[in-house]
């Protein structure tokens, strides 16, 4: 059986993707283009309304590419609008990952690490999902309704797995999760992120393979965390940290456990812990209620943190949320405005880091066709062409506009 997956939305899913693609290659499947294959798993979001639209459109474009596939689709958008996908035609719905019976092709026991190289189908990095779920009620998010609680991993089978992966040959192992800060809170005994990422530390030293985390909520990033990732030269100096708003009103009505001065603290902590680190925000413009002067704070505070990636997004009603019953709702042009300017403030904090990084030796992975190199700390940078695909390196960057770099080792 010919098989092809398409992924939509974080490293969770991303990581789930992963999973559907080892079980099905462990009963005999075979990867292939959508266009040829017998079976088609479209793995959906549905963090907002292009989200859905970009699942919908991946569905009808695989039936007209390819009439005779099986088309089966799975993830959030799958779990909230059941009744919608399986109307389209051709469509079989399946499980979440996180649902799955164990005798289904989307089951969440582990296949062997050696059915999935690096390269497979363009990856260099695995992402590992270690948790799953959220107990969060943030206003605007469905996902607690798509995913359910918050449901960790336990840590001998994270163990087990990070070491099966780096037998298998992958140097990166993404850790990823929805509600990644919460592992450990539902196991017996109960236990904590920063307990797994001590063990992981532990392990990690007897294997050749770096740890990167994915987004880690404000909340869930705590002192020891930091100074862990600080110490330890097998987490990549990289953290993603979510502000969402930096108007501690709009965080107040978003219902984020922190306010923007703490959030300040946090970061800032990150920085001076680790001074070339890459410390990545997503940013929501246009949440109801968003004022002018709302905005204006925004703006002004993004200014003065020292962030090196934003991520823009515009607010999108999600049926049953409580975000979606609010009144005082901000024009559409003037969201698209918001977003392009908090947009290009993030482009210019991007290059302003990779300007500050021109000269340093740096440690890197070489992804993609060998020609491109990703550093620990998150830069993304064309060196000569010739070396292979998941080489560790290290490169000096030479150039921030456009990024490049020479290869020192």
């Amino acid at each position: 059986m010919k098989f092809a997956v398409l992924s939509f939305g974080c490293r969770a899913n991303q990581s789930d993707s992963c999973r559907i693609e080892r079980r099905m290659i462990e009963d005999g499947g075979v990867s292939s283009a959508p266009g040829e294959a017998d079976v088609v798993v479209v793995n959906t979001c549905t963090v907002t309304a292009a989200a859905d639209q970009a699942a919908r459109n991946a569905i009808r474009r695989v039936a007209r590419l390819n009439p005779r596939a099986r088309i089966q689709v799975t993830g959030c958008y799958a779990a909230r609008r059941r009744d919608e996908i399986s109307r389209m035609p051709g469509v079989t719905i399946l499980p979440r990952v996180d649902d799955a019976p164990t005798d289904s092709p989307l089951a969440g026991r582990a296949a062997p690490a050696a059915t999935l190289r690096p390269g497979d189908r363009g990856r260099t990095a695995y992402p590992l999902r270690v948790q799953t779920g959220c107990d969060e009620r943030c206003a605007y998010c469905i996902v607690p309704t798509t995913r359910g609680p918050g449901r960790s991993l336990p840590l001998r089978l994270v163990l087990d797995e990070v070491r099966g992966l780096a037998d298998a040959g992958f140097r990166q192992i993404w850790l990823t999760g929805v509600h990644l800060g919460s592992w450990g809170r539902d196991l017996q005994p109960r236990c904590s992120l920063f307990h797994l990422l001590e063990a992981l530390d532990r392990q990690a030293e007897s294997l050749d393979v770096t740890l990167r985390l994915s987004s880690l909520e404000p909340m869930d990033c705590s002192d020891e965390i930091v100074d862990l990732l600080a110490a330890s030269p097998r987490f990549a100096p990289h953290l993603h940290l979510p502000l969402q708003h930096a108007s501690d009103r709009i965080l107040s009505a978003m219902r984020r456990p922190y306010t923007a001065d703490r959030y300040r603290e946090i970061v800032f902590r990150v920085r001076d812990r680790m001074p070339d680190a890459a410390i990545g925000t997503d940013l929501m413009v246009g949440f109801p209620g968003e004022t002018d002067c709302d905005f204006a704070v925004q703006r002004q505070a993004i200014d003065g943190l020292p962030l090196t990636h934003l991520h823009v997004f515009p607010y999108s009603d999600r049926p049953g949320t409580a975000a979606a019953r609010m009144d005082e709702r901000v024009p559409g042009a003037e969201i698209r405005r918001r977003a392009e300017e908090l947009r290009a403030a993030g482009r210019e904090k991007t290059v302003r880091f990779y300007e500050r990084m021109v000269g340093r030796e740096l440690p890197a992975l070489t992804i993609e066709d060998g020609s491109l190199a990703l550093t620990d700390n998150y830069l993304k940078l064309r060196i000569t062409p010739g070396r292979a695909r998941n080489e560790r390196i290290r490169v000096r960057p030479t150039s921030a506009n456009p990024p490049m770099a020479d290869v020192v080792a």
